[in-house]
Order: structure tokens, then sequence, then C-alpha cells
């Protein structure tokens, strides 16, 4: 009777959390739509705040703004979340490692350094900046992959970390080299403004030249969420399991590096993204890679919309996207880190 009555609750206590987390993957995509809804009508125009819906059967203007500029603009922040929030979430699960993100591998340092090196050169359109950015965060990509393979200290996962901690310091001291040598007048503000990311250039082209490479990645990665917990395990016992770990997660590299590549290299350095929103949506529904990827994915969809609708309303200046994600990502992290303690369950 006794191990009926446990099996019978034990049934009940996973059913119940198995309701919980639907109703989390549920409550997100509601509060993104709404999110989105309304932040289509904030703005300046015709007056700084919330726009009536009803203008747009009459007012040409705002039927452009809408449409042309915040809807594109929007759509691009909502994708660049879901690409940080699920790769963010991708390699912290398969590597382990709590404080990872996709700049680990160094690929925005070196999307970054791109930029600079095309604005540098002269070379002001935005394919060509577009082309270098990316061009160079595949190439920190291969450099940390390349490295990791011929360090001769540690295992795999550390070789790794720490191929891509030299890549991403090695990235970063040619982007300052750039700054310095740029034209302070015409090339260094370009530069800087960049490097702080934005969702300023963001349109129906740019959108439509970044989404394929970008929906790609978020595909491989969602695919792979059944993996992720297997993959987080020591190689040997994922072997034992069937898993290939040195391969798989260098495809989920390979995906989170690709998806923040293409949307650097449009939108600019935006920070702390892939590496809050995981560690919070972990602390509300647990370490499980199956359900992690997915909410963290719609979570940084939230953070980066929101972010932006700030940055775009708040000042009569626009500020830069990612001063704002970088100010309230440290808040929430330090805030974390105060009411609970980081890990990632193996």
């Amino acid at each position: 009777m006794w191990g009926k009555a446990s099996s019978v609750g034990g049934r009940s206590a996973a059913g119940s959390r198995g309701r919980a987390r639907g109703a989390l993957g549920g409550a997100l995509v509601a509060i993104l739509a709404v999110v989105f809804a309304l932040s289509l009508f904030v703005g300046r125009y015709p007056a700084p705040g919330f726009m009536n819906p009803s203008m747009l059967a009459s007012d040409e203007l705002a039927r452009q703004i809408v449409f042309n500029s915040r809807l594109p603009r929007m759509l691009g922040a909502v994708l660049l979340g879901l690409v940080l929030g699920g790769a963010g979430a991708s390699l912290q699960s398969v590597f382990g490692n709590p404080l990872v993100d996709a700049g680990f591998l160094g690929v925005s340092q070196g999307a970054a350094f791109g930029a600079a090196l095309a604005l540098i050169l002269g070379l002001r359109a935005y394919s060509m900046v577009a082309v270098f950015a990316f061009v160079a965060a595949l190439l920190a990509l291969g450099l940390s992959l390349w490295l990791a393979e011929r360090f001769k200290y540690g295992g795999q996962i550390l070789r790794l970390i720490l191929a891509g901690l030299a890549v991403s310091a090695f990235f970063s001291a040619l982007l300052a080299m750039m700054k310095y040598v740029a034209d302070p007048l015409k090339q260094l503000p370009d530069i800087v403004f960049w490097t702080m990311g934005s969702m300023v250039p963001m349109s129906w082209q740019r959108l439509e030249s970044a989404a394929p490479v970008a929906l790609a990645a978020l595909a491989l990665l969602f695919g792979m969420r059944w993996r992720m917990n297997l993959l987080s395990l020591d190689d040997a016992v994922s072997h034992s399991l069937g898993v290939r770990p040195a391969l798989e997660r260098r495809a989920v590299s390979i995906a989170a590096a690709a998806g923040v590549g293409v949307m650097t290299a449009v939108c600019g350095v935006v920070g702390w993204v892939g590496l809050v929103v995981p560690q919070l949506v972990r602390a509300i529904d647990g370490p499980d890679g199956r359900t992690v990827v997915p909410r963290s994915m719609l979570g940084g969809a939230i953070f980066v919309l929101v972010s932006d609708t700030l940055a775009r309303s708040v000042f009569s200046g626009e500020i830069p996207l990612g001063i704002v994600t970088s100010l309230f990502g440290a808040l929430s992290f330090a805030l974390l880190l105060t009411l609970r303690r980081v890990e990632l369950a193996r």
C-alpha cells in the first residue's frame, strides 16, 4: 500500500511540475505578445507616450512610422533576443558553466573588430560593415576551436573556455587599436556607437538579410534541446549513453556563434542578455535543458524588446540598446547572485 501511495504521489508531483512548466511557457508567450502589441504604439509621435491605434486609419505618417519603422525594428529586437537567450542557455548547458555566453568564444569581440575595420577602411555601407563583422565573428569562432584542439592543458571543455578567453582578449585588443587609429571626428564616433549596440539600423531589408541564418541557428538549438542534459554530463558518461559530446558541442557552438554573429553584424554588440536570462529561467524553472533553451529564447526576446522600447522612448534622444541591456542585466545578475547560489546541475 505504501509503495502504491508513493508511486501515485510521485506521478502527481511530476504532473504538477509538468503543468507548472507548461504554464510558464504559455505565460512567456502571452507576455511577449502583449509587450509587442503595446510597444508597437509607444514612441514620440504624435507626442511622447502611447499612440492611439485609431490614428492608423487616418494618418499616413502614423502608418509609415508603425509599419515601416517600428515593426521591422521590433521584429529585429525579438529575433535578437531569441538568438542571444537561446545561445546563452545552450552554451551554458553543454559546457556546464553558468557564466558562459556567446561572447566567451570571442564571437562578439570578433564582430566588433570586423565592423571597426570596415569603418577604418572607409567602407561605410551597411552591407560591407555587416559582411566584415560576420566574417570576423566566424573567424573568432574558428580560432577558438582551433586553439582548443592544440592546448595541452585540461579537458576539452576547459580548453575551449581558455581558448575563448584568449581569442576574446585578442580581438578586444585589435578593436582598441582600431579606436586608437580612427579619425576622432569622422570614424571614432561611428565605431563607439556601433559597439554599444542599437536597433536604429534595422529595416525590412536588413531583417530579411539576417533572418535566414538566425532562424536556422535557432532551429538547430531548439532541435538539440533534448541533448543538452546529456551533453552537460561528463564525457565518459555521455559516451556510454550514445552521445558524441565533442561533435555535438561543436555543432551547438557553431550554431550559437552563427546566430549571434549575424545579429551582431546588424545591431552591434548587445551584452548581458545571454548571460542573465538563462539564469533567471533556471531560477524559476529548474536546470532541464529541454525547457531552459526555449524559455530562455522567449525570455531573451522579452528582455530585448522591453529594453529597446525604453531606449527609444524614455528620453528625447535615443539611448544605445547595449547600455540599457547592460544596466538591467548587471542589476539583475547582482540581485540573482545575492538571493540564490548560481550553479548548473549536472
